[in-house]
């Protein structure tokens, strides 16, 4: 495993933050496990030596064009929602200085990693959370993500998609292309609309 300090990367044209490599998860498809970055035609590492402080990924965006991004992405090689504080920070400064949309891909497990109710301190910041559901079926899940916090991550997942989504303007719940049946998407997309948020079927990325 290389490690290098790759905060921000681009991905098509969208700009990511590569906060922490901390995951209470250890998902069975997570890109990492295989790869130091999702970058084929670079060789940047997205392990990090160390976590960037706030000010050093602030510090990070004055190396790039900016009008060329249509979204900030937090995602990176962990977590994001493992530096709550961190992300909430970048987020401020990127709304204010570049005006940006921002995104966060995320487990869905915030809440049982600080322990309290985490979906009312993205208003204002967040404009898209995108979670990942996987499959509809709680056992599955758990055998897929690896959760540490175990079988009632997949409830509470749900729970704060719910909460969220009073907070944030757009949530999505997505699944992988090929991974489940049809049988099991129509069961995602009955999930989805239950909780009043988008459902998105994402293609797979190897």
């Amino acid at each position: 495993m290389k490690k290098g300090m790759t905060i921000l990367y681009e991905v098509h044209n969208n700009l990511y933050v590569n906060l922490t490599n901390k995951c209470p998860c250890a998902c069975t498809f997570c890109l990492r496990q295989n790869m130091d970055t999702v970058n084929k035609d670079s060789d940047d590492t997205l392990w990090l030596l160390r976590e960037p402080t706030v000010e050093e990924v602030k510090k990070e965006f004055e190396k790039f064009d900016m009008d060329k991004y249509e979204e900030v992405v937090f995602c990176g090689y962990g977590e994001p929602t493992e530096r709550l504080d961190a992300l909430l920070s970048v987020a401020s400064f990127v709304k204010e200085k570049y005006k940006k949309t921002i995104r966060v891909n995320t487990n869905g497990l915030a809440n049982l990693i600080h322990n309290r109710d985490t979906a009312p301190e993205f208003k204002g910041l967040v404009d898209v959370i995108s979670i990942s559901l996987n499959t509809p079926d709680p056992v599955a899940y758990q055998a897929i993500v690896r959760s540490k916090f175990g079988d009632i991550s997949f409830n509470e997942m749900l729970k704060f998609a719910g909460e969220v989504k009073n907070y944030v303007p757009k949530v999505i719940l997505s699944t992988v292309d090929t991974t489940i049946t049809h049988e099991q998407e129509d069961k995602c997309r009955k999930i989805c609309e239950d909780l009043g948020v988008t459902y998105r079927i994402r293609a797979w990325e190897s």
